[in-house]
């Protein structure tokens, strides 16, 4: 049904969109948990000093980070020569590198938000597992993961949203390669420099504001609906 509304190659912008989108979040998860853990629960020399770098992206131009990406992960970068000599995969000028500045641009919003939810939680009800004989794994997945899942799920959709929302990084890094590393926003701006493209990009505008609030609103959602499961097992 979409498809009959959209032209390919809106529908190719679409779906890359949503394709870095969900590959960014995903690879972004994992960290992002572990490190708002540590910022949440850990006291330690150079703790500032980590939460300074999560947040970085939030306050850098998003092309000076797509220029270090490019420095790190281009062809003749440290990681990119790496991966490209011995895992035979390239990140720079294709969606993966598209995915992977969705990833870092997002990392802040979603740390934040999961950090939050691991402060909320009470340190009391992990000491009480643990002197009934939990282990530190148990005490995380039965007791905490439980408790933070609102933050979790929001901090994953807030990151999703700003993913789908990349500009500055992704065109810096990956350039603008139509069906490659073209997501929405890039498509947004090649449609406002060619004569008349003013149809396709407010088309492209009103694709980004229905995902974004989209996102937002399933956030929302979740994270109200799993606040209300703990209550009721509470």
């Amino acid at each position: 049904m979409i498809d009959a509304w959209l032209t390919p190659g809106e529908m190719q912008a679409l779906w890359l969109s949503l394709k870095t989108g969900v590959v960014g979040t995903a690879i972004s998860l994992p960290p992002g948990i572990a490190i708002a853990w540590v910022l949440a629960r850990r006291n330690f020399v150079g703790k500032l000093a980590l939460d300074g770098l999560v947040h970085m992206p939030l306050v850098l131009p998003p092309v000076v980070t797509g220029y270090l990406l490019l420095i790190l992960f281009g062809h003749r970068g440290p990681l990119g020569h790496f991966f490209e000599t011995y895992l035979g995969f390239t990140l720079a000028f294709n969606w993966k590198g598209a995915a992977l500045a969705s990833a870092v641009m997002g990392f802040p919003l979603l740390v934040r938000a999961i950090r939050l939810a691991f402060e909320s939680v009470d340190p009391k009800l992990e000491a009480a597992a643990r002197t009934l004989g939990a282990g530190p794994m148990d005490v995380f997945v039965s007791i905490t993961l439980p408790l933070v899942t609102p933050g979790l799920i929001a901090g994953t959709l807030l990151g999703f949203a700003r993913a789908l929302g990349e500009f500055g990084a992704t065109i810096t890094f990956v350039a603008n390669i139509p069906g490659e590393t073209q997501t929405l926003p890039i498509a947004l701006y090649s449609a406002l420099q060619v004569p008349e493209g003013e149809i396709h990009a407010l088309r492209f505008v009103i694709l980004s504001i229905l995902l974004a609030v989209g996102a937002l609103a399933a956030s929302e959602f979740f994270a109200r609906a799993q606040q209300r499961r703990i209550r009721g097992a509470a």
